[in-house]
């Protein structure tokens, strides 16, 4: 029996028993990545970007690769950007959790910075390719290669950001600095949590391919549009666990791994675009599209320039309140949602 052919209650079963699970495996991994980091001395932002960021898109990855396998460029296109912007939504969240101070105020980090501004020149690439010729070299497009390259580079980048800063942050009473925890020890051994990461990472993975098939299910049976099931149904299940580790990062005040978590996951998921391209097999993924997937790339590209912005400005709230820029994220994801279900 196949994924088409279960009846809708198993359908349905399956579908929240994948995302409990890739959520639950999400819980464990937030914590280990922060003992990784301490002890490794990376940093919580640039643990944030590069670790967990890359653990919890697994899911996500997996879903997009998928769907362009089997010839479904809207779906992996839409899975992956409307997770940027869902992602980016969770920050939001995230600042109405952390009561003292805007959350971008109080995570003040050169690192997060540049990977915002990183973030922006990758979501640029794959408009460029829609808007270009539409070439494709063994079924892949150019631009794939660039935005490759590019989040290469950009990661040695931020790596010496976090390292060598040319700059500091205006420390206040609110901003939160990133020191090791007590019981993460540097001299300890880094081996059994990177284990024990590794099989939450392969689990993450299990579920984003269930999440995939029972999404392209979902799309055939129900006549439901690529772009509508990716952005808003499977996007934002294998997104749950960034949310998760964000609202846990922020309770245990681990603000720049919140942040740095965010914003390098929705970093490492513009490579889902990179994936699905080699994936799909019928020429150049960016001129395979709908519209709506465009729009939810303007809509996470929009959202990113608003949390960099937000991030320079520090604007410091008192208890209860949150930064303008948290305001406006939220508007533009409901905007984006109205539209794409009306759509």
């Amino acid at each position: 029996m196949t994924f088409e052919t279960l009846p809708l209650i198993w359908l349905l079963v399956i579908f929240a028993l994948a995302g409990a699970v890739v959520v639950g495996a999400s819980i464990k991994a937030t914590h280990l990545a922060d003992v990784i980091a301490d002890r490794t001395r990376l940093g919580e932002a640039l643990a944030g970007g590069l670790i967990l960021g890359g653990a919890t898109s697994l899911a996500g990855v997996v879903v997009s690769v998928d769907a362009a396998w089997g010839g479904d460029a809207s779906f992996a296109f839409s899975n992956a950007v409307g997770g940027i912007a869902a992602q980016t939504l969770f920050l939001a969240l995230g600042d109405l959790l952390h009561k003292r101070a805007n959350l971008e105020h109080a995570a003040a980090e050169p690192a997060n910075l540049f990977q915002a501004v990183m973030l922006i020149i990758l979501l640029s690439l794959p408009i460029c390719a829609v808007a270009g010729p539409n070439l494709a070299y063994l079924g892949v497009h150019p631009a794939s290669l660039a935005l490759f390259l590019a989040y290469l580079a950009g990661t040695k980048l931020a790596s010496d950001v976090s390292e060598s800063p040319m700059w500091t942050a205006v420390e206040t009473s609110d901003t939160r600095k990133d020191e090791p925890e007590d019981d993460s020890d540097p001299q300890k051994s880094v081996m059994r949590p990177a284990l024990i990461f590794a099989g939450l990472v392969a689990l993450m993975g299990a579920g984003g391919w269930v999440i995939s098939q029972v999404g392209g299910s979902f799309i055939s049976r129900f006549g439901l549009s690529s772009s509508l099931v990716g952005s808003l149904i499977t996007a934002v299940v294998t997104s749950l666990p960034e949310l998760v580790t964000t609202l846990v990062a922020v309770r245990r005040g681990a603000l720049q791994l919140a942040v740095g978590g965010i914003i390098g996951g929705n970093t490492f998921d513009t490579l889902f675009l990179v994936a699905s391209d080699v994936a799909y097999r019928d020429g150049s993924i960016y001129h395979a599209i709908e519209s709506n997937d465009l729009y939810w790339l303007g809509t996470g590209l929009l959202m990113t320039a608003i949390l960099l912005a937000g991030l320079i400005l520090r604007q410091r709230q008192g208890p209860g309140k949150i930064g303008i820029e948290s305001v406006l994220m939220i508007g533009i994801y409901l905007t984006a949602l109205t539209f794409e279900v009306m759509g």
